[in-house]
């Protein structure tokens, strides 16, 4: 398969590294909080209190539905939903139980503190925080100050597709003019002829529409059709400067819950990672920040902070656990700590190229590879997609002195293991970039320089 066209066959997700993920991007719409908890013992019916209905089922605890997208909606993976009406009665009635029970013991307990004091009165020793106003302000720096900055700027995307189909994930504000900065699998679903909004965290819902997409970063850009006046960009940090270790809050709409704060740290850098949500034949490829910051299917697209609330990545996979279902399985698994976030300077390179022609430009090498697992290394193929010739002649590659068969090993101080690290190293560069390629042929290890060549668009 072709770097400059991956996405003419779907690759097998290959074995860790490259980390195979699930692009926590849509989720379906969540269920309104579950009722009170079942009483402990089974009041027969006319008792009082009466018994509450069983507790609700959150949106995410059933199946995810055919096929391996986070985009499915809620109507199509659970046609009989929780009965709100139902857990509102509940929820009367228990609060109904609450106020008698404090009230009689409010009442059993001011009898006895009043015999009390006529025999017996002491002073208490208990001791109050100061609640003041100057007491209760948040440090800028502290976890609190910074998403309490940040969360005007950060929106909620529904994405509705001209079926219906559709599901929530996250953007935030990239400039000025109105312009959105999310993943390519968050609005993919609306792209063509559907419908998408994004809403702030006051509650105020604006129409948007696509200004260009790139499957391949997984990078796109959007516009508020009509943009508030008080518009706050975040701002962006440099991704190359982040070390392991440092701070991370990520916001987002985890299962569509809007306006949901974590925290982690940056647990690794460069993971070689390949995505894809299951609607599309082509892949995503990165070299990810690896954070543990808890982040689940609706945070895609979200931003990933850093202590001074600086935007280091674009929130984009998760790991998913071998047991908890996740694409394809029978349900929508959630965080188990590894998550991917694609760096910001690359996510800004991209958004340039989009808002400035439409579509994106890819650094390429002009050789197709294998996308096997546990090749050690990246073997360039014998035959291209299709029939093609797997080095393009005249290409870079070909240039260099590249031949199928080749196996490329690192390309600079990167170790390639595998085809998707190669394009994923490959696409941290631009094209005209120089590269130094180490490849072995015939048992001999072999180094050659190479000028990155471009393809345009998602051809």
């Amino acid at each position: 398969m072709s770097t400059e066209n991956e996405g003419n066959e779907v690759p097998k997700a290959p074995s860790a590294p490259p980390v195979p993920v699930d692009t926590p991007a849509a989720s379906a719409d969540p269920a309104p909080p579950a009722g009170p908890a079942p009483h402990a013992s089974g009041a027969a019916a006319g008792a009082w209190p009466p018994p509450p209905p069983p507790p609700a089922v959150p949106s995410y605890a059933q199946g995810g539905g055919a096929g391996s997208t986070w985009g499915a909606s809620y109507a199509a993976q659970h046609p009989e939903g929780p009965k709100p009406a139902g857990r509102r009665g509940g929820l009367i009635a228990a609060v109904l139980v609450a106020a008698l029970v404090a009230g009689g013991i409010g009442g059993g307990i001011g009898f006895w503190a009043a015999d009390r004091n006529d025999d017996d009165a002491t002073d208490s020793t208990t001791v109050s925080a100061s609640d003041t106003p100057a007491d209760l302000k948040r440090e800028p720096g502290s976890v609190a100050g910074i998403a309490n900055k940040a969360l005007p700027s950060v929106v909620t995307i529904d994405a509705q597709g001209g079926n219906g189909e559709g599901g929530t994930g996250t953007g935030f504000v990239y400039d000025k003019q109105g312009h959105i900065l999310t993943n390519n699998h968050v609005v993919a679903s609306a792209a063509d002829g559907g419908k998408l909004a994004a809403t702030f965290s006051n509650g105020k819902k604006y129409d948007a529409e696509v200004v260009g997409r790139a499957e391949g970063y997984d990078v796109a850009v959007i516009k508020l059709k009509s943009k508030p006046a008080d518009l706050k960009p975040l701002a962006l940090g440099n991704s190359d400067r982040v070390a392991v270790g440092d701070s991370t809050i990520a916001i987002g709409a985890p299962f569509g819950l809007s306006n949901t704060v974590t925290t982690g740290i940056v647990s690794a850098k460069d993971r070689p990672v390949t995505s894809s949500d299951g609607a599309s034949s082509k892949s995503s490829y990165m070299s990810a920040l690896q954070t543990d910051a808890s982040i689940n299917p609706g945070n895609s697209g979200g931003p990933l902070l850093d202590s001074r609330g600086a935007v280091i990545g674009i929130n984009s996979a998760i790991k998913p656990a071998e047991s908890g279902g996740g694409l394809g399985g029978s349900g929508q698994s959630g965080s188990i700590g590894l998550g991917f976030a694609i760096p910001v300077n690359q996510a800004k390179y991209v958004a340039e190229q989009l808002i400035k022609n439409g579509q994106a430009v890819y650094p390429v090498i002009g050789a197709s590879v294998s996308l096997g697992e546990d090749t050690g290394g990246a073997t360039i193929s014998q035959e291209g997609a299709s029939g093609s010739q797997a080095v393009t002649p005249n290409g870079p590659a070909d240039q260099a002195g590249l031949k199928p068969g080749d196996v490329i090993t690192k390309l600079d101080d990167t170790v390639i293991d595998s085809g998707p690290t190669l394009i994923g190293q490959i696409w941290t560069h631009k094209p005209g970039d120089k590269v130094k390629i180490t490849f072995e042929r015939d048992g001999k290890e072999r180094t050659v320089d190479v000028v990155l060549g471009q393809r345009k668009g998602e051809s």
